[in-house]
């Protein structure tokens, strides 16, 4: 079993592991930035928010959940025209990270809305009392008091990408899913599959222990 381990192999082994650390580290960073905003907003203009308007909210939240419950495989190839209009190839890491975009963005904007739920409205009351303004309670009081939850977002959104990225490699997305379908699955190497799932597992598992680390930290303080 070990002889099917290449130099040539290894090297690819190692090269995937990149290219998905690439794909999820800056579709994450993108998503985020996307989502954070996005999540602030719903909450904001939710029913008791600081700028309740319910029609808005409907419109920013039906289009939210219209990209969340869209299968990640559909979304791949839906957005290949933007893809490619964005990165010149519908194929690549580079490539990848526009699905994984537009698939992070709205699930973070729930987390994070669902994270600002959990602040104190007293909290919020006391400041509007005060005469803060609505980007003053944003700032010091809805995000960093939903700091924690905001972070243990970011992991569950990073740990859920790591697996579309795997499945972007059905489409020849690149990274460890491109790899185990190329050799584990069409070149009928077990061995292959095994090793990607392995190492998936144990990137995984680094993802979530540091991000549950960071949670700890920033609740102690």
């Amino acid at each position: 079993m070990f002889s099917t381990f290449s130099a040539e192999l290894l090297e690819l082994f190692v090269s995937s592991l990149g290219e998905t650390i690439v794909m999820v580290g800056i579709s994450g960073l993108l998503g985020s930035l996307i989502g954070i905003p996005l999540g602030v907003y719903l909450r904001l203009t939710d029913r008791g928010g600081v700028l309740a308007n319910s029609p808005a909210n409907r419109v920013v939240g039906t289009l939210v959940n219209a990209v969340r419950s869209t299968p990640f495989i559909i979304l791949l190839v839906a957005v290949i025209p933007l893809t490619r209009l964005l990165t010149g190839s519908s194929i690549g890491t580079a490539a990848a990270v526009v699905p994984l975009t537009l698939a992070a963005g709205p699930f973070v904007a729930r987390l994070v809305e669902s994270a600002l739920r959990e602040v104190d409205h007293g909290l919020i009351e006391a400041a509007q009392a005060m005469g803060a303004s609505t980007q003053q309670i944003v700032f010091k009081v809805l995000l960093p008091e939903a700091l924690p939850g905001i972070v243990a977002a970011l992991t569950i959104t990073l740990v859920s990408l790591t697996g579309y990225s795997a499945m972007a490699g059905a489409i020849g997305g690149g990274g460890l899913g491109d790899l185990g379908i190329r050799y584990g699955y069409q070149r009928f190497l077990p061995e292959v599959m095994a090793a990607v799932v392995l190492i998936l597992v144990l990137f995984v598992q680094a993802v979530q222990s540091l991000g549950d680390a960071l949670v700890r930290r920033i609740s102690h303080k």
